[in-house]
């Protein structure tokens, strides 16, 4: 596993000891970070359910301008927050340990739900928090990384869907707030 793009390309990246998480491929990380590539650049990312934090650290490669990283992992902290030494980026970056709700402060412009594949209600619910406790910006990007055969349930009229793309067994869904819920936050 390994940085892809930005000023950090090609770092090699430690992954958490165990089976407990399940690292993007670089592959599909490619793919999805050529996808958002214009919502990138000074972002505030959340990266949810970090395990080695290879997506947030993308992000902060690539422009980012701060990165909060969340895993109930004790390993997966860790790795994190030994891939952030190795990146230099501790200045633009805060690692929680716990729950996705221990993370959910702050105001942020792109999102990475990456949950173990069989907590499927955590979507729609880590989108609720965020966009009702005011943590997204007008033009959020939320990326949602699933198991290609089970969709996105729950998700409520305040969001759409504005792409899904398939990579064998993992599915991105891309999703945005509706115009019409933007009108009281800032950009």
């Amino acid at each position: 596993m390994r940085i892809i793009g930005g000023e950090a390309r090609g770092r090699r990246l430690f992954a958490p000891e165990g089976d407990e998480t399940r690292p993007t491929s670089d592959k599909v990380r490619e793919a999805l970070f050529n996808i958002i590539r214009g919502d990138v650049w000074g972002a505030h990312v959340l990266d949810l359910f970090a395990g080695s934090g290879a997506l947030g650290l993308e992000a902060i490669s690539r422009g980012a301008e701060s990165a909060v990283f969340c895993d109930v992992s004790k390993k997966a902290v860790a790795a994190v927050k030994r891939n952030i030494e190795l990146m230099r980026c501790a200045d633009r970056t805060r690692v929680v340990q716990g729950d996705w709700r221990s993370a959910v402060a702050g105001r942020y412009s792109l999102v990475f739900i990456d949950p173990p594949y069989r907590l499927t209600e955590v979507y729609a619910q880590a989108a609720d928090a965020l966009i009702s406790g005011g943590h997204l910006t007008g033009d959020a990007l939320i990326v949602m990384e699933r198991a290609a055969d089970k969709p996105i349930k729950g998700l409520d009229e305040r969001f759409e869907i504005i792409d899904e793309r398939k990579y064998r067994d993992t599915a991105l869904t891309f999703v945005r707030i509706k115009q019409t819920e933007k009108g009281g936050g800032d950009a």
